[in-house]
C-alpha cells in the first residue's frame, strides 16, 4: 500500500511539472490579417522598454536582431507576395532586422527557428530597406498591419520611440482568377469521374447528364472520348463517331502526351464507330409526271 501511495504521488508531480505554466519577461502573442485573399500571420513576443535606452543601446545598431524576444519570430502568408518591392513565395519564415539611425535592413529567412547566434545570410529570401520614424514612446514591443486594401498593406514594426513600414502588394485579381479556373477544372473533373462511374454501371442518360456538365467548363481529350461512348451505348453513333476523331485529333495535338494512355482505346472506338454509322439511303431519282392531255 505504501508503494501504490509512493507511485501515486510520484504521477502527481510529474503531471504538475508538466502542465506548469509561468509568466514569460516577454508575452507571446500574434496578429493575423487578410489582404484580399491572402492570409497573414505573425507570432512574435513582446518585450517592453522599461525605462531602457533601446535602439543604439539595448538594440545595437548595424548587428542582426530578432526583431522582437525569446523565439524567432515568424510571418506566414497564404499566397505569393511582394514586400518592399521584392518577390516572395507563400510560405513561412523568421523576421530578423538590422536597425540603424536612419534606416533598418529588414530581412525574411528561411530559418524559421533561428537565433541570432544561429541566423545565417544564405538563408535570407528577403532584404529590403525600411525608413525608420520617430514616434511617441512605444512600450510594448508590436506588430500590425495597417493600410488594408484588397491587394495591399503595410506591415508596421513599432518599438520605444521607432517604426518601420514595409509595403506589401498582392497580385489578388490574378490568384482569385487562377482559383477560379482551377474551381470550374476540379468541377469539370469531378463530372467527368461521375460520368464515368454511371457509364461502368449501365446509367447512359445520368452518364450523358453528367459528362454534359463537365463540358461546360471547357474540352478535353478525356471528357470528349466519354461523351462519344456514352452515345455509342445509346446508339447515337452518328454523333459518336466525330467526337471520337476529335478526342483523338486532341490527343495526338498534346505536346504533353498527357492522356497517352487513351490512345488505342480511342483509335479502337474511332474504327468501331464508322462501321456503326447509318448507311445513307440510295438516291433514286423522282419520277416525272405524265403531262395530262
Amino acid at each position: 500500500m505504501k508503494k501504490l501511495f509512493l507511485g501515486i504521488l510520484v504521477c502527481l508531480s510529474v503531471s504538475a511539472k508538466a502542465q506548469l505554466r509561468l509568466p514569460q519577461p516577454s508575452s507571446a502573442a500574434s496578429v493575423s490579417q487578410t489582404v484580399g485573399t491572402t492570409d497573414f500571420t505573425v507570432k512574435y513576443s513582446r518585450p517592453n522598454v522599461r525605462g531602457r535606452e533601446i535602439f543604439g543601446s539595448l538594440i545595437a545598431y548595424d548587428k542582426v536582431w530578432r526583431t522582437g524576444a525569446n523565439a524567432a519570430t515568424q510571418i506566414s502568408f497564404s499566397n505569393d507576395i511582394t514586400l518592399g518591392g521584392q518577390k516572395v513565395a507563400a510560405g513561412t519564415y523568421s523576421v530578423f532586422s538590422i536597425p540603424t539611425k536612419e534606416d533598418w535592413t529588414l530581412i525574411l529567412n528561411k530559418d524559421v527557428t533561428a537565433s541570432e547566434q544561429s541566423y545565417s545570410k544564405e538563408k535570407d529570401v528577403l532584404r529590403t530597406s525600411v525608413k525608420a520614424l520617430t514616434i511617441p514612446k512605444t512600450e510594448s514591443f508590436s506588430i500590425d498591419f495597417s493600410d488594408i486594401t484588397d491587394t495591399s498593406a503595410n506591415l508596421n514594426i513599432y518599438w520605444a520611440d521607432k517604426k518601420v513600414s514595409a509595403p506589401i502588394f498582392i497580385e489578388t485579381a490574378k490568384i482569385a482568377e487562377n482559383a477560379i479556373t482551377k474551381a470550374v477544372n476540379d468541377h469539370a473533373n469531378t463530372m467527368r469521374a461521375a460520368a464515368e462511374f454511371y457509364l461502368s454501371k449501365g446509367k447512359f442518360e445520368q452518364a450523358l447528364t453528367a459528362i454534359n456538365t463537365s463540358m461546360t467548363g471547357g474540352e478535353n481529350v478525356r471528357n470528349v472520348w466519354v461523351k462519344a461512348q456514352v452515345l455509342s451505348k445509346l446508339g447515337n453513333y452518328t454523333e459518336a463517331f466525330p467526337l471520337a476523331q476529335k478526342a483523338l485529333a486532341l490527343l495526338n495535338a498534346d505536346a504533353t502526351n498527357s492522356f497517352g494512355f487513351l490512345k488505342d482505346a480511342i483509335e479502337k472506338g474511332v474504327a468501331e464507330y464508322k462501321t456503326k454509322l447509318p448507311v445513307a439511303a440510295p438516291y433514286t431519282p423522282a419520277k416525272k409526271k405524265k403531262a395530262s392531255l
